[in-house]
């Protein structure tokens, strides 16, 4: 990825901007020994010589989600249902990722459900598009709307629903300083907005030990 562009750029049209070349990595570990010198430590001393190198590693990991591409992940499908027409969910997929505000972590879980109308897809596929959202800067109400978005634009199923549980660092470690808190981000889209019934069944299964 040779450029980047905010998905929401403040006070501007994209005819005013252009995009943001993405900085080397000598350019990005410079900017890491800065933050470690703004800290208070000498980015020479030994304990943090390699640092900027790991850091620099570690966001190539954490925001991999950028060079990724959901809909691709879902493009596979099978027509083969057999009559299936009744919930696919997918239950407690990991969700690591990173708020844009302090780009702090927070982690949870995802449950992800849709109500295929002509098509399927490999449930390792839904697992994958929560993974390159999380692996995103990021708000919790966002990536939950993504990941309808994206299941409703690939698949056109009757109903999308998604639940996001998670808690965050930037709240936990700074700030208030409220270590048992979660956060509950939900989207219903089709027949899981309309029918309250197969709603609460979404919730029953979420809820399931």
């Amino acid at each position: 990825m040779d450029a980047i562009r905010d998905r929401t750029l403040v006070g501007s049209t994209d005819l005013d901007l252009d995009a943001v070349k993405r900085p080397s990595r000598e350019e990005a570990m410079a900017a890491v020994r800065t933050l470690i010198a703004w800290a208070g430590d000498d980015p020479r001393r030994e304990g943090v010589i390699d640092t900027p190198k790991r850091v620099v590693d570690a966001f190539g990991e954490w925001f991999e989600g950028y060079t990724a591409d959901p809909a691709k992940e879902l493009s596979r499908t099978f027509e083969d249902v057999q009559g299936y027409d009744d919930i696919v969910m997918l239950r407690e997929i990991e969700v690591e990722s990173h708020c844009e505000h302090h780009m702090a972590p927070f982690l949870g879980k995802a449950y992800v459900a849709y109500m295929p109308t002509n098509r399927v897809v490999g449930i390792s596929k839904i697992a994958r598009v929560v993974e390159i959202f999380a692996k995103r800067l990021q708000t919790q109400e966002t990536m939950t709307q993504q990941i309808a978005d994206a299941i409703t634009d690939s698949l056109r199923p009757a109903g999308v629903a998604v639940l996001i549980d998670a808690n965050h660092q930037c709240m936990s470690t700074r700030g208030v300083h409220h270590r048992h808190v979660s956060t509950i981000t939900t989207q219903f889209t089709g027949v899981f907005k309309t029918d309250p019934t197969l709603r609460q069944r979404f919730l029953d299964f979420v809820n399931r030990k």
